[in-house]
């Protein structure tokens, strides 16, 4: 309920902000380029670079510095973690690919290098990651996480060369479980780490706007309905045993869920910058009633669903 109430005091807030300076500098700036802007378009290319590269050598030396170096080598990891960390591939790769084309589409670049150069930028970093992981003897890339990530690209690009523009959009939602106090070195110690680790907490959705299939003007062009995947059980990635403090290894689980949710793209505004906003806010899926379809254990149904 504090998030509901947060949320909607902060968007109150912006629109109160976007009614006093909707004709500055940034509202002005955030517009996208009719036409090619070779400065916007040249800044878009050099900050990914940058912020790439930097990444990549910060994870290098935070991460992988402190494990020992091997031959590149592949693995299958397809089993663990009943595919959630698949799911969190393609999420990435996805919207990773969509800030990048929505990044030169503001520097008013051609369809066809949104396509290429943007869409491709999640792609091209997560493999990047795959490699770092092929030369770590402690893991090794993954073919699945590959197919993960190119479907997350392919998922963008394709809508936007069949129905140019996003129908069906991947989102996440996460709240905490039991399970990372008992591995929290895995799972994580912070709710920070539990967001990124605990794949038991974590949901991945295909929200699906409904207006854009049917055209009905009966339908609020905002609306969708979700359609989610998450786990239950899972401490180890795999079904090895692990017991600690007389507490067994838990029946791991499949949930499958329904649930309405909102395209904030779709919501009129004249304000770039809260167009912006809600572009980066449509990474998440709202809280909603929610039914809850259990692999083992039949339905639940939650009155709002996090």
């Amino acid at each position: 309920m504090k998030f509901k109430k947060g949320l909607c005091l902060l968007i109150f807030f912006l629109i109160g902000f976007q009614a006093v300076f909707s004709q500055n500098k940034i509202d002005s700036f955030l517009k996208p380029s009719d036409s090619l802007n070779t400065k916007r378009q040249n800044g878009v290319i050099i900050s990914e670079a940058v912020l790439a590269s930097g990444t990549l050598i910060g994870l290098n030396q935070l991460w992988y510095a402190d494990y020992p170096k091997s031959d590149f080598h592949f693995i299958n990891d397809n089993s663990e973690w009943i595919q959630m960390d698949k799911a969190g591939h393609l999420f990435s790769a996805y919207h990773l690919g969509r800030v990048g084309a929505e990044a030169l589409n503001w520097s008013g670049a051609s369809k066809e290098k949104q396509l290429v150069y943007g869409a491709g930028l999640g792609f091209a970093f997560l493999t990047a990651v795959e490699v770092f992981d092929g030369f770590s003897s402690e893991w090794g890339a993954s073919t699945g996480d590959i197919i993960a990530n190119a479907s997350g690209t392919a998922l963008y690009v394709s809508q936007e060369l069949i129905w140019k523009e996003q129908r069906i959009t991947p989102k996440f939602s996460f709240h905490t479980t039991q399970y990372a106090n008992q591995r929290p070195e895995v799972l994580g110690s912070s709710f920070a780490e539990q967001i990124l680790k605990d794949y038991n907490g974590q949901t991945y959705w295909l929200s699906v706007n409904l207006y854009s299939f049917s055209k009905d003007s009966k339908i609020p062009k905002w609306l969708n309905l979700a359609l989610g995947y998450g786990g239950d059980g899972m401490i180890t990635g795999n079904k090895e045993n692990y017991c600690q403090n007389s507490i067994p290894n838990p029946q791991r689980f499949r949930q499958f869920y329904l649930s309405f949710d909102a395209d904030l793209t779709k919501i009129k505004t004249k304000s770039h910058f809260l167009k912006t906003f809600f572009s980066i806010l449509n990474t998440v899926k709202i809280p909603a009633p929610t039914i809850e379809i259990r692999q083992f254990n039949g339905i639940k149904w939650h009155l709002i669903y996090f």
